[in-house]
């Protein structure tokens, strides 16, 4: 089967699986993170086919939505390119990419090792969309589908978390910028990446800057 005609159907099939997704993962998503991988993999010497179908099956079925179950999205991600035939190796390269990408897994210290040029640059692309203006609306309505508070000056961001203590958080949402979105600009793989972060790095920290002001009645 042509590259093309499983690219054009496996966005068809993501699609469907996420047309009633949440809005920080749906599939518009999908599609900027598909968009910033192949801007990044321009500059790189990967496997289009790989970054391709791990970038549109990433959050498949992310397991914040399944009870933290990280089996599904990988299974899901894998019996779908079987139905498309594609070849084993590609299959179990992208499946290693979706069971690696997340920034929670990061932080895992005892877990199962993988990298891969592939991995870099579709995890940098993922990351970009949690930064920067999209990042900042993203962050938001995360934290209004979980019902979390804006802010409380009371109950400090915890820098220190472990991947269980980051799955079961529920801090305010101004903390996941210091949890998380805050430290992504210094975890890029790529040169490209790295460029494109510390822009959007930028925009967040003077766009704490204007909530805090704004927070205290200063503006």
């Amino acid at each position: 089967m042509k590259h093309s005609t499983i690219i054009d159907s496996t966005v068809a099939f993501v699609k469907e699986v996420l047309k009633n997704a949440e809005g920080g993962h749906d599939w518009f998503h999908i599609e900027r993170v598909f968009k910033n991988t192949l801007l990044i993999a321009k500059e790189e010497h990967v496997d289009i086919l790989v970054v391709s179908l791990a970038a549109l099956l990433h959050d498949i079925a992310d397991s914040k939505f399944h009870n933290g179950d990280e089996t599904i999205g990988p299974k899901k991600a894998s019996d779908f390119l079987i139905s498309q035939e594609v070849d084993s190796e590609t299959i179990a390269h992208v499946v290693k990419i979706i069971q690696h990408i997340s920034y929670k897994n990061s932080l895992e210290k005892n877990g199962e090792k993988f990298t891969s040029k592939e991995l870099e640059v579709v995890q940098d692309a993922d990351r970009l969309d949690a930064i920067g203006a999209i990042g900042i609306a993203r962050c938001f309505n995360y934290g209004g589908f979980k019902n979390r508070a804006l802010y409380n000056p009371e109950i400090s961001p915890n820098l220190s978390m472990t991947k269980e203590v980051y799955k079961n958080s529920n801090g305010p949402t101004i903390n996941h910028f210091y949890e998380k979105l805050l430290l992504l600009k210094d975890k890029m793989n790529t040169a490209s990446g790295k460029k494109i972060a510390i822009q959007r790095h930028a925009f967040m920290e003077t766009y704490l800057q204007q909530f805090y002001d704004e927070w205290e009645g200063l503006k």
